[in-house]
């Protein structure tokens, strides 16, 4: 029975929601019979129909550093600006898991592949308008993957996803509601990049340079003030094109810097909720204890903590020392300590069952840092005297992290680890605003990181954190040869072998040091029992629209 007020698609999608989330938790218990029938009698049962109105009040960790998405990489920016936006198509809200059978239309309400699969067609929406009432047509979505690609005279001062789209070869339009990307050869993924949140269409009559610190959008949220190290505001769009949404009159981003703060300002009930990224396991205890009222969402993420090394400059373009390093990290023990048991191994992309690419447990002990961990060090030990350091020539290291606990704490665990085999590190506190021009700049040595790519597909995580020249290619890791292999996988349709010449690059890029990764992370997304329709997905980036949360009180 679908509840009154709400969409029978909606309500369908609903129901694969919980089917997919209740198979995962009974499955490990049950036959599928067993399981089928668990999912009948768990699968609640709506009493009443969505509320309209009220303001939704989220904590959010920083100011953003620019309100244009296309030119950032952090939650920071974009939990904020996402409900100011539109894609083309988007990831179902409703589906909490994501992947190429999600996908939904946005401002597209139709699109197929032709001439082999190297052309998209997407059909856009009539009657949609940007937030200052100029009409949206397909020279906004031509403007802004053109400007994103490099391929137009706008130029992006940050430009982290410009590896997306190298396999574009034009994109022509068809009057004003009819787009084509002509790729230079097939390439599946591009839908699911169309998709991503970090993939939102920017007015052509607004230069990115204005959209740094304005936001026009078509999104269901106006932009209505920014007060920096205070909130940001945004209120309904009454002339959404979705009819019906949003429910809320508006949203406040209060910018809360310290952890304890906004803690303590859920459980006073002066926020409702928290910006993504930021809720690992001894948050999540802290908060039950202190009011049992809040609500989690558990959902393991594709928020990695990584270890980035700077391949350029010495120490770190010597291989060996980039082994030591890996070696030296006890993986399991970072998840005990650090994350109370909150966190998964896994390597370039999230492991099964949370996502579709990563190794299995067998291949990852076979790679430097996942086995024996008193072999890993002793083995790390003797590269390390074996390159000439020890006590006549310690091996000082500076260690640079962002200063917010989600990286500090894992950080202060990481010198620890590289104390054991014999390296002298220091750790370096960066300010959060200043930490991703830093690394975008590369003026670092080792790093202790948090990265997430918003969609589960090899060919994001591969040309945007592998490729040679791409920015957020953060090491600065290049391999021709092993780029080669990326665009082999990347143009299989069959996706078996796809899979094998996935993992055949994962391993070589782990076996390189390439970005040693240490865990990814369980999130406890907290929130207030009357917020209503907070979905979180395995991607951070993709659900943080708001068009469908609602306020039950």
């Amino acid at each position: 029975m679908t509840p009154a007020g709400m969409p029978a698609g909606e309500a369908q999608r609903i129901e694969s929601r919980i089917y997919e989330d209740l198979h995962m938790t009974t499955i490990r218990t049950a036959t599928v019979t067993g399981a089928l029938a668990a999912l009948l009698a768990l699968a609640p049962q709506p009493t009443h129909a969505q509320k309209y109105g009220g303001w939704l009040n989220i904590a959010s960790r920083g100011n953003p550093s620019s309100m244009s998405i296309h030119e950032s990489s952090s939650t920071t920016e974009q939990a904020p600006i996402a409900p100011l936006y539109n894609n083309v198509v988007q990831f179902d809200p409703f589906v909490a898991k994501e992947g190429p059978n999600t996908i939904i239309g946005d401002l597209a309400e139709r699109w197929e592949w032709r001439n082999g699969g190297k052309e998209l067609v997407l059909t856009l929406r009539k009657g949609v308008r940007w937030h200052d009432g100029r009409p949206f047509t397909a020279a906004d979505v031509k403007y802004t993957f053109d400007a994103v690609r490099g391929a137009s005279q706008e130029r992006l001062k940050l430009n982290p996803r410009k590896g997306w789209y190298f396999n574009v070869g034009s994109i022509g339009t068809n009057g004003d509601h009819e787009v084509t990307f002509t790729l230079k050869r097939p390439q599946p993924s591009l839908l699911s990049m169309l998709a991503s949140g970090q993939s939102p269409v920017h007015p052509a009559h607004v230069r990115f340079s204005q959209l740094r610190t304005e936001a026009v959008g078509t999104g269901p949220f106006k932009l209505k003030q920014y007060v920096r190290d205070q909130k940001l505001v945004v209120e309904k769009n009454k002339d959404y094109f979705e009819q019906g949404r949003p429910y809320l009159d508006g949203i406040n981003f209060y910018i809360i810097l310290k952890t304890s703060t906004w803690q303590s300002a859920l459980v006073a009930k002066q926020v409702d909720t928290y910006t993504p990224s930021m809720h690992y396991r001894p948050i999540y205890d802290a908060l039950r204890q202190a009011d049992p009222s809040i609500q989690f969402i558990e959902k393991v993420t594709n928020t990695t903590i990584n270890i980035i090394v700077n391949t350029k400059k010495p120490p770190f373009d010597n291989p060996q020392l980039r082994r030591a390093v890996n070696l030296a990290m006890d993986r399991n023990a970072i998840i005990k300590s650090v994350y109370a048991g909150g966190a998964v191994t896994g390597s370039a992309f999230i492991p099964e069952p949370y996502g579709a690419w990563g190794l299995n447990p067998e291949q990852l002990a076979e790679l430097p840092g996942y086995g024996n961990p008193e072999q890993n060090k002793a083995e790390a030990r003797r590269i390390l005297k074996e390159q000439g350091y020890g006590a006549g020539n310690p091996f000082r290291l500076k260690v640079s992290t962002r200063n917010i606990p989600a990286y500090v704490d894992p950080a202060v665990w990481a010198v620890a680890e590289l104390k054991a085999v014999g390296i002298e590190p220091e750790l370096e506190q960066i300010e959060t605003g200043m930490w991703y021009p830093k690394v975008a700049r590369r003026d670092f040595v080792l790093g202790l990181n948090a990265t997430a790519i918003s969609i589960d597909d090899p060919d994001a995580v591969l040309y945007e954190n592998y490729k040679c020249g791409s920015q957020r290619n953060y090491t600065d890791y290049c391999n021709a040869d092993l780029e080669q292999k990326f665009d082999a996988q990347s143009m299989e349709a069959d996706v078996a072998t796809r899979r094998k010449l996935v993992e055949a690059i994962d391993m070589k890029l782990q076996d390189d040091g390439a970005r040693p990764y240490l865990v990814y992370r369980t999130e406890y997304y907290p929130h207030q029992p009357y917020v209503k329709n907070l979905i979180p997905h395995q991607s951070v980036y993709n659900w943080l629209r708001m068009t469908h949360v609602w306020l039950d009180k």
